[in-house]
């Protein structure tokens, strides 16, 4: 009786262990708050036009580009987001994860969008003229 009990507090204990490391990596970091101008010193995002979408964050938060420029949204997250303009001029539908959007920012401004399923997602795209 005594040997059960030990295995199945050592099998609870692992099963908290891996729920406390999966739960405490942060959405915020590198994907969280870093400022792109194109010179790709986000962080890890390797190419210049695109936001990953990581940790329920967008990455970088604000994109620099220059008007006809065309940015891809890659979801590297493991559920699906949307990116959706606040002013109405675009929304991506569901993209799920692993999936990309690209959208063509035709003239200058600043572009604030968010994820509809994720309120608390939100980034800015700088169109430069």
């Amino acid at each position: 009786m005594k040997t059960l009990s030990f295995v199945r507090l050592s099998f609870l204990s692992l099963v908290s262990l891996l729920i406390f490391a999966a739960c405490s990596k942060s959405g915020g970091g590198a994907y969280g708050g870093s400022t792109n101008n194109n010179n790709n010193s986000g962080g890890s995002n390797n190419n210049p036009n695109t936001v990953k979408m990581a940790g329920m964050a967008f990455y970088p938060l604000t994109i620099t580009v220059a008007a006809g420029t065309t940015v891809t949204f890659l979801n590297d997250d493991n559920t699906t987001h949307t990116v959706t303009d606040d002013g109405g001029t675009f929304d991506s539908g569901n993209i799920a994860a692993g999936a990309n959007y690209k959208h063509t920012f035709a003239t200058g401004g600043t572009i604030k969008y968010h994820c509809k399923i994720h309120a608390s997602m939100k980034g800015t795209v700088q169109i430069t003229p």
